[in-house]
């Protein structure tokens, strides 16, 4: 092409490829090996960190493994630009769960960016936290949330509601009211993207909690247009729960009006049936199938089947409490809200919307989703086939409702096989006199269909359409029959593929409408014999020889051709499939239990003779019919032959033809409905589990009716709503109560000991006298929740400005409802007492750093140490103890870091250098300060040494090196976040001042049983003069206090008459962290009797939230761990 400028096709591709490309990042994946990212990364300039992280988006999503650049992509979290903080979000939260460390670093990040006056770097800041998916950071993660629920930016508090179920997700059980609280708030806003989160947080965190939707219901119904999509999903279905279990069913409504009578329903006669369903089926079945529909709604199919297939089935009774009318307001506002939401342009929106007018509307105001159903098979087959899909299962109810409709339901060629299976099985049922005859024209075009299997299903519709309507039952049986004597099917062309098919569903549909009235249809069967020799199919001869057998009596023609029949079964035995022989076998003995005749002796030579060739025959099914039918038959045989015989043999063959009678029983009377039971599935419309026939993950029944207990929520919306309506900023629109989220930040907040002018300071140190009794102080703690709940409830009026915004995004959280009953229920009078000489009772608690087993013979362990090192307050102090417990002497024993710069090789004699070994400060590397050697150790010798060490991180062991006889072994140091601290002795009123800095989003608590006390006061002499208080104190404070370095500052006591309940017993302690000197407070308050486990809460108030976060766990571990008790 062109070659005189040189061009081809090849270039001009080349060419063409490269001008899309310009102005896109398709060159990002040009290069995966590219190693300028790192430099990038530590660049000054935004636009070279943006390409670098682009780069490695790039990569991720082409499956390369990046983690490696972690530490430099969190160090741009804190980048002032919009574009690099978004693309290390990203980044960080595909990585968090594999570098769940590193990712902690960058918490600090999160929580300033959740003040950023930008909207967006907020919602970003909170999606980011929720992501990461670690449980140590769940509790911070939820004091965000619920500060976001409050934002004025409708896209952060729509974001706070999309973490609810990520927080659910990780289990946190004590902090399930709080998230509920913060689900409750948003359920309340004014804006529709935040509803339309908010019902998907509710579906997923607390589905049964109706009270929320109470609160809410006709705000909620009056937004549900307004809301997204599939937010309009999730909201209908949470909207027909709640009034289902608030009010019940509507007895107006199909599923009741074909309800099975029960005097206990006082409706009219003319609401169980439907006339123009009269005609469809008979009243039994309809009614059966609307009460297994109804059932299976609400109690689940499973269940429903269960207990239906049980003997002794009791089917629950609905009294008159349990319905509703539809002239009832609630269920009105449901349906008025819903109406319009049928002509939706999402399909599974219109299913929705049906399904609630399918359970509730009235039989009346039904028929107005017929037309939006058919307009959706209209769409995308996928759509097409969940809509036929709900429209069977409402014509299986209802036939009448698209009875008039019924050419919607004829098939297209360019239909699927599963979309015309259902079409025709609907045409089935709504075929009426008036169109069943346009419907069989319609089936005999289907069944030239080059679609075997469909033409053989048409045929099966065609049997269906004659029972249903009997006056069409002599068309639909010639119409059969001229397909049978069809030569396409008896000739040559049998072979096709398919064709089998179609002639065995012919005769099954033939044989179930002669089931109707056989009289009537003589003459069919014996046209069916008469094609026997024609027909070469084993099913299909299976079951003519069949009805010969079950009409051998009937009419005057049968009798007389039955030997014949035999006859010619007999000489054709051999040659017949299994399927064939069986049934051959069947027959002849049924013809010989009810032929009375002339045949007789013919006949017992031809049963004679078959049974003697199935006794043959090479498969051992049949040869063990014809053995089972020669003994049962023997003794009737015999006794025809010799009339003459004893009475005992007489009864012989009475009793051996009532058997036969109960095995080989025939019909000869007429079947008026199908006698098939009906075993189907039925699932709520338009959920998954209707399509797959089985429960899907997360399918849930409708509730119970009226197991809601009735709440007044009118009362309740006025007084919630109060405030929000006297202030019509929209931006309030996302605070039920401003309050209301922060039950978890100010949790126990308010403890059960006020704090009176001039108590005496307590600290740690205080170890006096043990004797000296305690000194008890009186005070009164009544207004401690009105001082620290008495702020002034901002308004979001205010917040146009930046200093505004940033005003309340720095707002104490106030305390919830909740937390204000719980204050209520605690003691309003507390006893300050101090415990003396509590730290001389502290036993360290050693751990091992080498066993004897592993270490040739040298044990060593470590404990933690109280001391704080003067070298520098990065440091931990322990104590290490080495003890030989080998026969033979050790030299040259010291501990050192494994990073320093000494050779491992143990054929080298040097000594190690412990000048190599010095203070290492930076920070990404652990360090300890050099320890001295120990020379020599005797066998049976113990040594200890003082070690200063520098963990990297409060959770990451430290790797050192021991060296003994010039051996290398390599152990780790296991830290202790609870000597991470060091005591701070403070006064009550310092601590109090510190902890009012510390709210919110620097506040975490948990819950935990203690039982130490349990111990002391079993070992009490005299229960009666113990104080069981004060056993309790101090089994707390030791428990702190050996396990972690801090101070006790007070032990408050509930004054009351019950000396038994120790709710309200609270411990302060105060410590500061070793690094930053950041102050750490823990206040531990106790609930429950004193003899009995005790519920104590534990509240950590840190600045530094990642090390508050794993201080409370591990406080909250070892207090919930058994003391070991020492004999």
């Amino acid at each position: 092409m062109f070659p005189q400028f040189g061009a081809t096709a090849e270039s001009l591709s080349k060419a063409s490829t490269a001008v899309f490309r310009i102005g896109t990042d398709a060159h990002l994946y040009d290069d995966p090996d590219d190693v300028n990212i790192a430099p990038l990364l530590e660049s000054k300039f935004d636009s070279e960190k943006t390409e670098a992280l682009k780069r490695l988006l790039a990569l991720i999503a082409q499956g390369f493994d990046v983690s490696n650049f972690f530490p430099q992509v969190v160090k741009n979290v804190a980048s002032q630009s919009l574009e690099v903080k978004k693309l290390v979000y990203l980044y960080l939260l595909h990585y968090a769960e594999k570098r769940p460390n590193e990712a902690l670093l960058s918490i600090n990040c999160f929580q300033k960016d959740l003040g950023d006056t930008n909207p967006l770097v907020r919602a970003w800041a909170l999606r980011a936290m929720a992501g990461i998916r670690l449980h140590v950071i769940a509790p911070l993660v939820l004091v965000a949330v619920g500060k976001c629920a409050r934002d004025p930016s409708v896209y952060v508090r729509k974001c706070a509601a999309n973490a609810l179920p990520k927080l659910h997700d990780l289990r946190m059980e004590e902090h399930t009211s709080a998230i509920e609280e913060i689900v409750g708030m948003l359920l309340n806003d004014n804006s529709p993207g935040v509803v339309g989160a908010a019902a998907s947080a509710f579906a997923s965190v607390c589905p049964n909690n109706f009270s929320l939707i109470g609160r809410n219901y006709k705000k909620l119904c009056e937004i549900l247009p307004d809301v997204e999509e599939w937010g309009q999903i999730i909201l209908i279905g949470i909207l027909l729960r709640y009034v289902i279990a608030s009010y019940g069913l509507v007895k107006e409504s199909i599923m009741f009006s074909l309800y099975g009578k029960d005097d206990n329903l006082e409706v009219d006669e003319q609401d169980f049936i439907l006339k123009e369903d009269t005609g469809y089926t008979s009243e039994k079945t309809l009614s059966e199938l609307a009460n297994m529909i109804l059932q299976c709604y609400i109690e689940g199919p499973d269940e429903y089947l269960s207990r239906s297939s049980s003997a002794n089935m009791v089917p629950p009774k609905l009294d008159v409490s349990q319905f509703t009318s539809c002239s009832n307001d609630i269920v009105k506002i449901l349906l008025k809200c819903t109406s319009p939401l049928l002509w939706s342009n999402n399909s599974a929106v219109v299913l929705a919307a049906a399904g609630v007018h399918w359970i509730m509307a009235s039989k009346g105001d039904l028929k107005r989703i017929v037309k939006p159903l058919l307009f959706l098979m209209r769409s995308s087959y996928a759509s097409r086939y969940v809509v036929l899909c709900n429209i069977q299962v409402f014509v299986k109810a209802m036939p009448s409702l698209f009875a008039p409709h019924y050419e919607d339901f004829f098939v297209c060629s360019s239909d699927s096989y599963q979309i015309k299976a259902l079409k025709l099985e609907i045409l089935s049922s709504v075929a009426v006199e008036s169109s069943v005859s346009f419907i069989l024209k319609e089936f005999q075009d289907y069944i030239r269909d080059p679609d075997r299997k469909f033409a053989a299903d048409t045929v099966a519709a065609i049997g269906l359409c004659a029972q249903k309507l009997p006056k069409m039952a002599t068309t639909c049986v010639e119409g059969l029959l001229t397909l049978i004597r069809q030569e396409y099917f008896c000739g040559e062309i049998r072979s096709m593929d398919g064709e089998d098919g179609v002639l065995i569903q012919a005769i099954i549909s033939i044989k179930s409408i002669i089931k109707l009235d056989p009289p009537s249809y003589e003459k069919v069967i014996i046209q069916l014999v008469r094609s026997l020799d024609a027909i070469k199919i084993p099913s299909a001869r299976a079951m003519i020889i069949w009805l010969v057998g079950e009409y051998c009596s009937l009419g005057e023609i049968i009798p007389r051709m039955v030997s014949t029949v035999l006859k010619y079964l007999a000489r054709c035995f051999t040659s017949e499939a299994l399927e064939t022989k069986l049934q051959i076998l069947n027959t002849t003995a049924k013809v010989l239990i009810c032929n009375t005749g002339e045949d007789i002796s013919t006949l017992q030579k031809v049963w004679s003779y078959v049974i003697e060739l199935a006794e043959c025959d090479m498969n051992y099914d049949v040869r063990d019919r014809s053995r089972f039918l020669k003994k049962l038959f023997s003794c009737n045989v015999d006794s025809q032959n010799h009339v003459e015989e004893q009475n005992s043999e007489s009864q012989k063959r009475d009793q051996s033809y009532v058997f036969a009678e109960c095995i080989f029983g025939r019909q000869t009377t007429a079947v008026t409905v199908p006698t098939e039971p009906i075993n189907d599935r039925f699932y709520l419309p338009g959920s998954l589990s209707q399509l797959v026939f089985h429960a899907a993950p997360g399918y849930e029944p409708l509730p119970k009716p009226c197991s809601l207990p009735y709440i007044d929520f009118d009362q309740n919306d006025g007084t919630a709503n109060s405030d929000s309506d006297e202030d019509g900023d929209p931006s309030t629109s996302g605070s039920v109560d401003e309050g209301s989220a922060s039950d978890y930040s100010s949790e126990q907040s308010v403890t059960a000991s006020s704090e009176a002018d001039g108590s005496d300071e307590i600290d740690s140190g205080n170890e006096g006298n043990n004797n000296v009794d305690p000194l008890i102080q009186i005070s009164d703690t009544g207004n401690v929740s009105e001082e620290q709940n008495g702020g002034v409830h901002s308004r979001f009026g205010d917040l146009m400005s930046t200093k505004s915004l940033e005003s309340w995004l720095d707002e104490p959280a106030k305390s919830s409802k909740e937390n204000e009953t719980n204050q209520s229920r605690a003691r309003r009078s507390s006893a300050r007492i101090t415990i003396g000489n509590i730290r001389s009772r502290i036993k360290p608690k050693y751990y091992t750093l080498l066993d004897p087993a592993n270490g040739n013979g040298l044990k060593v362990n470590y404990s933690f140490s109280t001391e704080t090192s003067s070298v520098s307050s990065h440091l931990v102090s322990l104590e290490v103890f080495f003890e030989n417990c080998s026969s033979e002497a050790m030299s040259d024993i010291v501990l050192i870091d494994e990073s320093s710069n000494r050779s491992s090789d143990p054929s080298t004699n040097q000594t190690p250098s412990t000048t190599e070994n010095t203070m290492k400060i930076h920070t990404e590397n652990p360090a300890m300060v050099s320890m001295e050697d120990i020379p020599s150790l005797e066998p049976g010798q113990t040594e200890n040494r003082t070690l200063l060490v520098r963990f990297h991180h409060h959770l990451l062991p430290l790797k050192l090196a021991l060296f003994c006889n010039d051996t290398k072994f390599p152990v780790k140091l296991k830290p202790d976040i609870g000597y991470f601290v060091k005591p701070l002795p403070i006064s009550i009123e310092a601590f109090r001042d510190k902890e009012s800095h510390l709210p919110g989003m620097f506040e975490y608590i948990r819950s935990c049983t203690f039982t130490d006390h349990l111990v002391e006061l079993n070992k009490g002499s005299n229960s009666l003069t113990e104080d069981k208080f004060l056993v309790i104190c101090e089994a707390l404070a030791l428990k702190m206090m050996s396990n972690a370095n801090l101070s006790l500052v007070s032990v408050d006591m509930p004054v009351a008459s019950n000396l038994d309940d120790a709710s309200g017993l609270c411990l302060r302690f105060s410590s500061e962290i070793l690094s930053n000197s950041m102050p750490c407070l823990i206040t531990v308050t106790v609930e429950g009797k004193c003899s009995d486990p005790l519920t104590v809460s534990v509240k950590v108030n840190c600045e530094e939230t990642v090390f508050g976060l794993n201080f409370l766990n591990r406080v909250v571990n070892f207090l919930a761990e058994p003391s070991v008790t020492r004999s």
